[in-house]
């Protein structure tokens, strides 16, 4: 249930196109309230930490590793329509609410800002 938050930060953000290999990333998580997740570090910090190779990763976690690489490269092109309207939520989250955590997180997996500086402008706008 917790494990869009690993789904949600796949979408970091890319401009290249390619095909999906193993077609649209799982649904299972499409109906958890990410809203809820944001709002409540105690369920954010462990995705954070996997993701960061701080701490141990559950399931969802694993799998998020597993596809972020890719959902970076290809905008999230193998996300589902809930996922990555829920990945902004959690992108805008971070950008907005914990710039610490986003910024680990971009250094990480987008260390020359290639994929995220676009989504860092317009999900800093929808704040405003």
């Amino acid at each position: 249930m917790k494990g869009i938050i690993a789904v949600c930060v796949l979408s970091l953000a890319a401009v290249v196109l390619s095909d999906c290999p193993d077609g649209l990333y799982t649904d299972r998580y499409d109906t958890t309230n990410v809203d809820e997740i944001v709002s409540n570090d105690r369920l954010m910090t462990p995705y954070v930490s996997c993701l960061l190779e701080k701490g141990n990763c559950t399931p969802e976690g694993k799998e998020l590793k597993n596809h972020i690489a890719h959902a970076l490269q290809t905008g999230c092109e193998c996300c589902t329509n809930q996922q990555k309207s829920k990945s902004r939520v959690v992108i805008g989250h971070f950008i907005n609410e914990k710039p610490d955590v986003w910024n680990e997180l971009a250094a990480k997996y987008d260390p020359k800002k290639v994929y995220t500086k676009k989504y860092e402008e317009e999900l800093r706008k929808l704040k405003s």
